[in-house]
């Protein structure tokens, strides 16, 4: 059994945290890193009788992607490595080419993919996510997203608690070379007065909810593996604890979600057709349970330290066909394989 990984050099130790599982469990890993394509791999795929084997070459040896026997697509770079002192213009020109390639190689596979990419891209969408957790009876917070500043104000007036921004994209804007990433932010009076910028740009606007622990929920098949924080005991991660990630990185507990938030968050994930998720969900000082968001490809490999969630494992399972799994492939699983040996 072989697991093709998709993923870029610089991506953390979760990669080799799973390819070690995937051993141990009597398989193979096989990493393609595709910041390294087209400029340090090769891939030829091939279509049609005696036209030869499909391969992907890397620094780590070949692959006839016929063995191919599930992938874990986790992260692209496509084209990083291409030389700076390409023509703009045919730079990205290379960029998409390759990713056009490389996203042609996941879609003839006719194996299980954790996740299919065309899944990957539904259940990334904020809004859609946020219906579908209301339609599968999670509770989720007041929400509108828009760049009417009029709007955004009648709405942070039905928000008694307080409103905060953030975006829908994950992203950081560099000043003087430095990364800043975007964090979610409390407004206070003096933003809603001055919101001429969102003409420019929309925002989504939430409820603020008072927060006792900020739960990390990460589903790997039919498993969920539930850790905690107190976000209100670091100053400066009160309303994102990601701003004091380091610091309370070694705080994280482990927990556990109420049966009827539990079976939501896998009907949820049910209907977003994924296999892997990491989910962020409040705790209430009365106990609610309020859905935020999925990332399809969130991080978890801190959660692997501390409090010791055995995530790599449960996603080597799911990958080799050890544990339960999804089928949101399943409508392709009939049809032979398009790779030739």
């Amino acid at each position: 059994m072989t697991v093709l990984i998709i993923t870029h050099s610089e991506d953390n130790e979760c990669i080799d945290r799973v390819a070690a599982a995937i051993a141990r469990l009597g398989g193979r890993a096989f990493r393609f890193d595709t910041d390294a394509f087209p400029a340090g791999a090769r891939l030829s795929l091939s279509s049609g009788a005696g036209a030869g084997r499909s391969t992907l070459t890397t620094r780590d040896g070949a692959l006839d992607l016929g063995d191919v026997t599930a992938v874990w697509y986790r992260r692209v770079a496509y084209g990083a490595r291409l030389p700076s002192s390409m023509d703009p213009q045919l730079r990205s020109a290379s960029v998409h080419e390759a990713k056009q390639t490389a996203e042609g190689m996941l879609a003839a596979f006719r194996v299980p993919q954790v996740d299919p990419l065309p899944a990957v891209r539904f259940a990334s969408n904020k809004q859609v996510q946020l219906d579908i957790a209301r339609e599968v009876g999670l509770d989720t917070p007041r929400t509108l997203t828009t760049n009417d500043e009029d709007a955004a104000r009648a709405f942070a007036a039905t928000c008694p608690g307080g409103v905060i921004a953030k975006m829908l994209s994950s992203f950081a804007v560099y000043r003087d070379g430095e990364e800043q990433v975007v964090f979610t932010n409390a407004l206070e009076a003096k933003d809603l007065a001055d919101m001429r910028g969102l003409s420019l740009c929309p925002m989504t606007f939430q409820e603020n909810i008072p927060k006792a622990r900020e739960l990390r929920v990460t589903v790997v098949g039919e498993r969920v593996f539930t850790a905690s924080v107190d976000s209100q005991a670091a100053p400066g991660a009160e309303v994102d604890w990601r701003r004091q990630g380091l610091e309370l990185i070694d705080a994280w507990r482990k927990d556990t979600l109420p049966p009827d938030v539990e079976t939501g968050v896998l009907r949820l994930m049910d209907q977003l057709g994924l296999n892997y998720g990491a989910i962020d969900i409040l705790r209430t000082p009365d106990g609610r349970h309020v859905f935020l968001e999925v990332n399809p490809s969130g991080e978890f490999f801190w959660l692997e330290r501390n409090p010791g969630l055995p995530i790599s494992e449960a996603l080597a399972e799911v990958l080799l066909g050890k544990a339960p799994r999804r089928g949101s492939w399943s409508a392709f699983l009939h049809t032979p394989a398009t790779h030739p040996r």
